[in-house]
């Protein structure tokens, strides 16, 4: 079940909330070095799903494995599992008082214990990697959305991360900017770099994905290589999704 090659491992995973089932017996595996897009319509559970992923939500049964390691609520390794999770959010969650290399460097100096030297040199490998390494001195007010979210994405990897999860990191953007960060994300797909992303981005998903898999009512209903997922959906409500999706 739980072999060296895999990086996530979700078996009958469940969550509720109060009257709902926001997460209905979900079992998926991710290799390491995989690209899986889940796409689905609006609280399907897609946002919870990560959540569980990286602790930030207590699932109500199941078991979560990442990385060889089976998660429980132990604080220490609730810390450790953090640390070594990148999560990139639909909201960039920038401190607005620091600047951007502030931002980038902060984590590491306090969770990873890295000298405020070597978390420089590291930060600006990282804006540099995403594109943006002209703007280490500017506060978070005087970027883009875009910037914004490519600096937040440079933060994550910073902690250099085993996995990397992003739920709708375009949706808070303008369509110009869309694209910026999508090639950043492309770019480490291309990497190898481990990355659960949730995206309303069928584009992406076609490009970058090894697996899109679409969830709907806390279910996975569908999952499949991009080619035959959008060629060839083998469920009605995929294709009823995708032809809303795909003609607007």
């Amino acid at each position: 079940m739980n072999s060296a090659e895999n990086m996530v491992v979700l078996q009958n995973l469940k969550k509720h909330f109060t009257g709902i089932e926001a997460l209905d017996g979900v079992s998926l595996t991710v290799k390491k070095g995989q690209v899986i897009v889940i796409i689905g319509p609006s609280g399907s559970g897609k946002s919870t799903l990560l959540r569980c992923v990286n602790q930030l939500e207590e699932k109500s049964s199941g078991e979560i494995w990442v990385d060889g390691e089976r998660l429980t609520r132990n604080s220490k390794q609730l810390d450790k599992v953090r640390s070594e999770i990148g999560m990139v959010f639909q909201h960039f969650n920038l401190y607005p008082h620091l600047t951007v290399l502030e931002n980038i460097t902060l984590a590491q100096r306090i969770v990873k214990k890295i000298s405020k030297q070597l978390a420089i040199e590291n930060a600006m490998a990282q804006l540099k990697r995403v594109g943006i390494e002209e703007k280490a001195d500017k506060f978070p007010a005087q970027l883009s959305g875009g910037q914004q979210q490519r600096v937040a994405i440079a933060r994550a990897l910073a902690m250099n991360p085993k996995l990397m999860l992003f739920d709708e990191p375009t949706s808070a953007l303008d369509p110009e900017m869309i694209k910026e960060v999508l090639e950043v994300m492309l770019d480490l797909a291309k990497a190898g770099i481990t990355m659960i992303v949730v995206t309303h981005e069928m584009g992406f998903a076609r490009a970058a994905a090894d697996e899109v898999v679409f969830m709907d009512k806390g279910q996975i209903v569908e999952q499949a290589i991009p080619a035959d997922f959008f060629a060839n959906p083998k469920q009605e409500r995929t294709r009823l999704f995708l032809s809303q999706i795909l003609n607007h």
